[in-house]
This record gives C-alpha cells, sequence and structure tokens, in this order.
C-alpha cells in the first residue's frame, strides 16, 4: 500500500511538471543591424512583470499568453530598444525579429598644427545620450544629433543628420 502511495504521488508529482511545461511557450528573438546579423538582448513582460531575459540568439522558456517583448541592440551609443507584443501559444515557438537602423559617427579634433584630444558630447532632443574621445567611432540610431565638442575653454557645435548605414566623420578645428 505504501508502495503504491508513493508510485502515485510521483506520477501526480511528474504529471503536474508536465502540465506547467506544457503551459509554456517559447520566444525566438533575431536582431539585425541595417539588414545584416548583429546581436542584442531580450526581455520579456507578462501583465507588468519580467518573466524572462536573455540574449537573442536563443530560444527563452515562456507561460503562454500576451507579452510585451523588448529588445535592446548591444554596442550602440545610444542603447537602441524596440517593443513588439507577441501572443506566445503552449508548446509552440513564437519567433520575433526586429531591424535597427544605424550609422557610425566619428569625430576628430584637430588644432592648426596637430591632432588634439578634448571632450566630445552626443545630445538628442536636449538630453546627452554619450561621450566620445576624439577620432573613437560609435555606432548609433539613424537620426539626428547635436556634437558638442569641447577644447581649451572653447566649444563648437554641430547638428549631425546620421542615415542608416552611413560612417560620418565630423572634422573639429580648433
Amino acid at each position: 500500500m505504501r508502495i503504491l502511495a508513493q508510485t502515485a504521488l510521483s506520477a501526480a508529482l511528474c504529471w503536474s511538471a508536465g502540465a506547467a511545461q506544457a503551459q509554456d511557450g517559447k520566444i525566438q528573438c533575431n536582431v539585425t543591424e541595417n539588414g545584416t546579423p548583429s546581436r542584442g538582448t531580450v526581455s520579456v513582460e507578462q501583465a507588468g512583470r519580467q518573466v524572462a531575459s536573455g540574449s537573442c540568439g536563443r530560444a527563452l522558456s515562456v507561460p503562454a499568453g500576451k507579452c510585451s517583448v523588448t529588445i535592446h541592440l548591444e554596442g550602440a551609443l545610444d542603447n537602441p530598444a524596440q517593443t513588439v507584443q507577441v501572443r506566445v501559444d503552449a508548446g509552440k515557438t513564437a519567433p520575433v525579429s526586429v531591424d535597427f537602423q544605424t550609422a557610425v559617427l566619428e569625430v576628430r579634433i584637430e588644432t592648426t598644427d596637430r591632432k588634439a584630444t578634448g571632450l566630445v558630447a552626443v545630445e538628442k532632443s536636449g538630453k546627452r545620450i554619450g561621450t566620445l574621445g576624439s577620432g573613437v567611432a560609435a555606432r548609433l540610431s539613424a537620426g539626428t544629433y547635436v556634437v558638442v565638442v569641447r577644447l581649451g575653454g572653447k566649444e563648437q557645435r554641430y547638428e549631425v543628420d546620421l542615415r542608416p548605414g552611413q560612417r560620418r566623420l565630423v572634422r573639429a578645428q580648433f
């Protein structure tokens, strides 16, 4: 009788674990940058709480139902993200693909006789989103930015429009 009760308990536990897993689905995210494969991270929320997170490229197990999937592009100065609403069915994999439109910006600070080092601040909509060193290239989302270059108490401002796939060089001459 005791063995029979233990067997029934084990079967019930296995059945409930299997039933819980059957209620889960998966999300598979794919990130591209200007149409070419890239790297990103993913965060999944349901009913306002995070239920999964990780790196894109690996399927994430999530409870079945409606999800808010936020994907961040890795390595871009402005840390761009896209959010997609997805329905995940039990036992199925829901694909989520996003493409980020980016460009490369490089600022070189020069004086009349040599290259110089200074501070380069990148702003969008009046907010600083990051800083660069002279001659350091950065990936940014396509769009319009204000580049503020400071050297020796002097300042120069440039409005820069970046198009997808573009590589832009700004020369700040003091």
